[in-house]
């Protein structure tokens, strides 16, 4: 999730399996469910239990690369994409180019 932009229906259906974990007895069976899920994702600090959106989390996530790209211009990584994708630019200005990995997309 930190290095690809996944799609909402894989994040929809990751929340599906964490719901059908949470609430489901046995394999087969349906279960109780005690609130809705959006109240679960609600924060621990408002009373809920902390949940998050994945779809915002992969989000997140590809923003702390893009944030470690700018911080770190030393490293392998960020040189590498320095001189395939933003050579004589910086990261917030760099475009797209021509045939880019979907790392870079994603990122």
């Amino acid at each position: 999730m930190n290095c690809f932009l996944l799609p909402s229906t894989v994040c929809k259906e990751l929340e599906v399996i964490l719901a059908r974990f949470w609430w489901q007895k046995k394999t087969g069976r349906r279960g109780l469910h005690w609130c809705a899920w959006k109240e679960l994702s609600v924060p621990k600090e408002e009373g809920g239990m902390g949940f998050c959106d994945l779809s915002k989390f992969n989000i997140a996530l590809l923003a702390k690369q893009g944030w470690r790209i700018m911080k770190n211009p030393s490293s392998l990584i960020v040189r590498v994409l320095r001189a395939k994708y933003f050579n004589g630019s910086n990261f917030l200005e760099a475009a797209l180019g021509t045939n880019p990995s979907l790392v870079w997309k994603s990122i």
